[in-house]
């Protein structure tokens, strides 16, 4: 059974298969989340992304990870050319990363709070609507195992933890053999569950795991 997990750290960190970046519909990736793995993995990815531009709100792409240790970025669509967002906008979103994470037959993503950095969605509705895509994408018959929430903060991943605890799992599915064999390229990294640790200090109280 796929799982959904919270992860209190920086989203460069993570040695999963994709890392989703927040995107506006013009795919420079100038700020926030976006421009962080911009600056740790290189141009290459923005060059990359920029081929697509335009790309509709809701819409998803993806490119190489660059110098990560993610294999794929998945650039997901949530802010308008002012940088703006909105509930429907988010869940779109985060459903079009699942979907290109699904094609690329991948069994690790991590994704960070769409629309809440520079986008300003309120912190709290933006958990919510997130966790209930994923859960919904979820039972979905795909390859993916491992979906994790990358927060930075107590009050992104208390909002995140709550959002958890308060939907029911999604369906039981099947899982299919993931494709990372056949799609990684030369010397990417293979392992499809992320590390992690080291993490920031989480008090052991709150819920880390639930199942999808």
């Amino acid at each position: 059974m796929a799982r959904i997990e919270l992860w209190n750290g920086d989203i460069c960190d993570l040695e999963v298969d994709a890392i989703v970046s927040p995107a506006a519909t013009s795919m420079w990736m100038s700020t926030g989340v976006a421009g962080e793995l911009k600056r740790r993995g290189g141009d290459a990815i923005e060059y990359a992304a920029l081929k697509f531009a335009p790309v509709g709100i809701g819409d998803a792409v993806v490119t190489p990870a660059g110098l990560l240790a993610a294999r794929f970025v998945i650039h997901a669509v949530s802010l308008e050319r002012d940088r703006r967002t909105s509930g429907p906008a988010i869940d779109r979103a985060a459903r079009s990363a699942m979907a290109r994470a699904r094609e690329l037959g991948i069994a690790s993503l991590a994704m960070p709070a769409l629309g809440t950095g520079i986008g300003g969605f309120p912190l709290e509705e933006a958990a919510f609507i997130a966790v209930d895509a994923i859960r919904d994408e979820l039972a979905t018959p795909s390859s993916i195992e491992h979906v994790i929430f990358a927060l930075r903060g107590a009050a992104a991943y208390e909002a995140f933890a709550r959002a958890l605890a308060a939907g029911d799992p999604a369906p039981t599915r099947s899982l299919l053999t993931p494709a990372s064999r056949q799609v990684a390229g030369p010397g990417a990294p293979t392992a499809a569950t992320p590390s992690l640790a080291p993490a920031a200090p989480i008090p052991p109280a709150r819920q880390t795991d639930a199942p999808a």
